[in-house]
């Protein structure tokens, strides 16, 4: 499987002559420069930009005024863009050569070229634009790729046989709904759907959701795709990841206990799916790079075609997730939201590449800007349960909140938010924004 090298671009000693890119804790250093899509005001088309620091540098401004010159065709074509489609089928090697120059058109000293002399043409603060969603997402998979989160939800559901005898083998997924799949900030407006009826022989209820959930996920964004009838194999499957986003798999879970069998989730998962605006490069993520999370003994090994040492050995992503709560109450009095858990996309049963190489196997095509969800990444410590089906155990034991609130499940004007980052010895801590989304009625 091919890696992303480490290279001068992750430094640690890297500065950029956008000051905030520097500021403690920020989540866009110059060794992070996500991608994603934004508009200013009084503007009626999208641009690509780079975050950096609290700014955005504009790349169709950076074209205009030649600061990508000597670049692929294909990626100048692709900087213009208002989706990040075209850059997301470029190959790695020429999106590499772009980091490359982004990295030197902001680094504060040693650039060959700079963009410095532009500032006020092409970087925009990021508190005066609108983000839009990164890409063109025409199809999105979601995943149940956390052993935690899926023996957590089947213990409730299946308490002598937790976890069904497929989930070792193969990596579960369902076919979502990318229509309404909306950017961080988006409201989301409770789903109503039937209800499980209450008393044996009688009809189900018609009615707005009363166990709404938010799942803590991991997006994956497809690179280059594969065409129909030619699988991606495992030692490929790696390369064909552009970048991760934050993912909120919003859940009703009355509606879900009703309709999942024999086919899965339906009405209870297609109202709305939101990710955060920045997508955050393999190619920044090369640091983070962790080996597949260990395998207790008696598991089975991955089939020949989910197989490879080099996933094996790097395949994971050492991410660190953070879900926090905010009430409609708890803002009016001025308190700030409350972390409800934490978790690590390192400890996923399987691996991203294995989700590619097992979701292609079959002939299936990916196209670039096809989204990935992991599925609810949870630990195995009650603080790393990455849902409230989880936290609370389905509703059992409630969360107490400020102003003496408490919640099982969400209610109107809650708003969920999610971080991520990631930190190790000898390099820049890179964060991925924010997933934001309020419930309305």
């Amino acid at each position: 499987m091919k890696t992303t090298p480490i290279d001068e671009t992750h430094g640690a000693s890297l500065k950029s002559w956008v000051e905030s890119a520097h500021a403690p804790a920020i989540d866009f250093p110059i060794q992070n420069l996500p991608f994603g899509v934004f508009r200013t005001s009084g503007t009626e088309s999208n641009r690509i930009g780079v975050a950096i620091g609290d700014f955005i540098l504009d790349l169709r401004a950076c074209l205009e005024r030649n600061l990508l010159a000597g670049m692929p065709t294909r990626i100048l074509a692709a900087c213009g863009d208002a989706t990040l489609n075209s850059l997301m089928a470029c190959p790695d090697i020429e999106r590499r050569a772009l980091r490359h120059r982004l990295s030197h058109l902001l680094r504060a000293e040693g650039a060959q070229v700079t963009a410095k002399p532009h500032a006020a043409e092409v970087l925009v603060a990021q508190r005066e634009v609108r983000m839009a969603l990164p890409a063109r997402i025409s199809d999105y998979t979601d995943f149940y790729a956390s052993i935690d989160h899926a023996m957590n939800v089947g213990s409730m559901m299946r308490p002598d046989n937790p976890l069904l005898p497929n989930y070792k083998w193969v990596p579960i997924g369902y076919h979502g709904r990318s229509s309404s799949i909306v950017v961080s900030g988006t409201p989301v407006r409770r789903p109503s759907g039937q209800v499980d009826p209450t008393t044996a022989g009688h009809a189900p209820h018609f009615e707005p959701s009363k166990l709404l959930d938010y799942e803590l996920e991991m997006g994956i964004f497809i690179a280059e795709g594969n065409d129909l009838g030619s699988p991606v194999p495992i030692t490929e499957a790696g390369a064909r990841i552009f970048g991760l986003c934050l993912l909120n798999d919003w859940s009703a879970r009355d509606l879900q206990k009703w309709e999942y069998q024999p086919l899965g989730p339906f009405l209870s998962k297609n109202f709305a799916t939101s990710i955060s605006p920045w997508v955050v490069t393999a190619e920044a993520l090369a640091p983070f790079r962790v080996a597949a999370a260990h395998r207790p003994e008696g598991d089975p090994a991955p089939l020949p075609h989910l197989k490879s040492a080099q996933d094996q050995a790097l395949g994971g992503f050492d991410v660190n997730l953070e879900v926090s709560l905010s009430t409609r109450a708890m803002r009016s009095h001025g308190h700030s939201p409350v972390r409800l858990s934490r978790s690590n996309v390192a400890s996923l049963y399987w691996t991203p590449a294995q989700m590619i190489a097992h979701h292609t196997s079959g002939g299936c095509n990916l196209n670039p800007g096809d989204l990935l969800g992991t599925g609810t990444v949870s630990g195995k410590t009650k603080d790393s349960r990455g849902c409230l089906l989880e936290l609370t155990m389905r509703g059992k034991d409630r969360i107490a909140l400020p102003g003496g609130e408490s919640r099982s499940f969400l209610e109107d004007g809650d708003e969920v938010i999610f971080t991520a980052s990631c930190q190790r010895e000898g390099f820049a801590r890179i964060g991925f924004g924010e997933c934001r989304g309020v419930v309305i009625g």
